[in-house]
């Protein structure tokens, strides 16, 4: 066996930490031909090479599977993971440690002062490896690793999908391009996905959360985003124009925090709205005031679909422009000056059947082509720029906020009624507790946003249209795969490694659970459900 052992599921992490493939990098992109190379040594994949399959996923990256196909039975297993991870910027004058785990931890040994005592504790420990990506997530794909592996060797009556994915800590390209590939590959094998199992980790709900977590439905994540355009002056001047920033301030202060989207299910609750970005496109300094500024905005979801969030943030924001006018005019009449305009408050879609009115299709698609094809800017910035010169071409419209969807979009889903996920996490309840003394918690839904968001989507639901006529860029560089997502009706959960601090220069693993009690976990999880009924 190559990944059974205590000590070589050690080496597997360690060695799949030190390819480093942070998001956006020659790393993510080679990684998974060196998994790839990885898998080869079963031989199970030597003699069967169709079984290992990769999938473009934009950027030059790609995604990866690995099949163990039995004739016993067209159940499947789908093995979900993601091999990119954040940047290591913050780990300083040890950023070359960064992606070595052994290394990093007893470098951590030498400049303890530098932690807090918690931390302190856990390094001299020697029950955690730090390092960027040994929570999240590599070590998901090193249980995954070991699944297949024990599958080929035991002969398992069940087929096991391993996939991973690259871009999941961005905008999740990877999976959105994997769902199609899932489909085909169901087809092509005769397979019958059964279970959905994503290995995130076990992810803290507060500082110092001792608990271990396992979800049943991950949240949603959409970006309502608002472009205002004003009207330009010289700042010794102020009120012979309307400043964007002076109009985006309103609705700032009226998103930030707000309760207006706030979800309660499960006695669990969305996180409140914040602003993620404010952008002035006017790129030079001088003393002109700025007459365009966007701004996004980040609304999680567990219920509400994309028309109930819409509704409500259009709403808003014409609340905050009403309240933007009425006390700009009344500082215009304090200082006996006539106001510039009225702000009008306009959906994307609707500027953009405004657009192909006035000027003609050819027009407006040779507008959006220019921003689209630009590639110094992300799919954020592309959507502002392609409303904001619509705008320039309709100044009879100015001033105005548009209100439209900027990428990336999470759905919101949930298997917590699964009967299949209650006996799961019965299941894992009992087995953890009986066992390790560990009593975990079922989290209805993965707090941390997760490619689980796209294996499935209510089949009902149509209200994907309207993020469709408000993202600008869909269809050209970003597009969610809702169609082939109403396909797989399919329940999921996640059971993942326990650690600490994702995202952080103390990012690290608990080597006791993700070694030892989480791939038994897991392989008594399959045998139980999978094998022995």
């Amino acid at each position: 066996m190559n990944w059974e052992t205590k000590e070589q599921l050690e080496d597997l992490i360690c060695r799949l930490v030190s390819w480093e493939s942070r998001s956006g990098t020659e790393g993510e992109v080679r990684f998974p031909f060196r998994l790839k190379e990885e898998l080869f040594k079963l031989d199970y994949f030597w003699h069967q090479p169709e079984y290992l399959e990769m999938y473009e996923a934009g950027g030059g990256r790609n995604a990866i599977s690995a099949l163990y196909k039995t004739e016993k039975s067209e159940d499947t297993i789908v093995l979900m993971s993601h091999f990119d991870t954040v940047h290591t910027k913050e780990y300083g004058a040890a950023s070359h440690l960064a992606c070595a785990p052994r290394e990093l931890t007893d470098y951590f040994k030498k400049i303890t002062d530098d932690f807090p005592q918690n931390i302190q504790t856990d390094i001299f420990s020697d029950e955690y490896l730090f390092g960027r990506g040994t929570m999240d997530m590599k070590m998901g794909l090193t249980l995954h690793m070991h699944l297949i592996e024990k599958a080929y060797k035991e002969d398992w009556p069940v087929n096991i999908l391993l996939l991973t994915v690259p871009d999941e800590e961005v905008d999740s390209a990877g999976m959105r391009s994997a769902m199609e590939n899932l489909d085909q590959l169901r087809e092509k094998h005769g397979l019958s996905f059964s279970l959905f199992l994503n290995s995130e980790p076990s992810f803290s709900q507060k500082p110092e959360d001792p608990n271990y977590y396992i979800y049943s439905g991950s949240i949603g994540k959409i970006m309502p985003s608002a472009l205002f355009y004003g009207v330009e002056t010289h700042a010794g001047e102020p009120l012979s124009g309307l400043n964007a920033h002076y109009m985006s301030s309103f609705l700032n202060q009226r998103m930030e925090f707000t309760d207006a989207f706030t979800e309660t299910a499960y006695d669990e609750q969305t996180p409140l709205p914040v602003t993620l970005k404010n952008y002035d496109l006017k790129e030079d300094y001088n003393t002109q005031t700025s007459n365009h500024v966007a701004a996004l905005y980040n609304v999680f979801m567990m219920e509400q679909n994309v028309d109930d969030i819409f509704t409500k943030y259009h709403s808003i924001v014409k609340e905050a422009m009403e309240a933007c006018q009425s006390q700009y005019e009344n500082i215009c009449t304090r200082e006996n000056i006539t106001p510039v305009g009225h702000i009008d408050t306009m959906t994307y879609d609707a500027l953009h059947q405004y657009t192909l009115e006035k000027l003609g299709r050819e027009e407006t698609e040779s507008i959006i082509s220019e921003y689209v094809s630009r590639d110094d800017l992300d799919d954020r910035e592309k959507s502002m720029r392609i409303a904001d010169r619509m705008i320039t071409r309709s100044k009879e419209l100015v001033p105005l906020a548009v209100t439209f969807f900027a990428p990336p979009f999470y759905p919101s889903v949930n298997a917590s009624e699964s009967g299949l996920v209650q006996d799961i996490v019965r299941f894992t309840q009992t087995y953890l507790g009986e066992n390790y003394g560990i009593h975990p918690i079922e989290v209805h839904y993965f707090n941390g946003i997760s490619d689980l968001s796209y294996v499935t989507y209510d089949s009902h639901d149509d209200s994907w249209e309207t993020y469709k006529d408000n993202t600008p860029v869909w269809g050209m560089t970003y597009t969610v795969p809702f169609e082939e997502m109403q396909k797989f009706q399919v329940p999921f959960i996640n059971i993942g490694p326990y650690g600490k601090d994702a995202h952080k220069l103390t990012e690290r693993l608990h080597k006791e659970n993700a070694f030892e009690t989480t791939p038994k976990l897991l392989v008594k999880m399959v045998e139980n459900f999978f094998i022995a009924r």
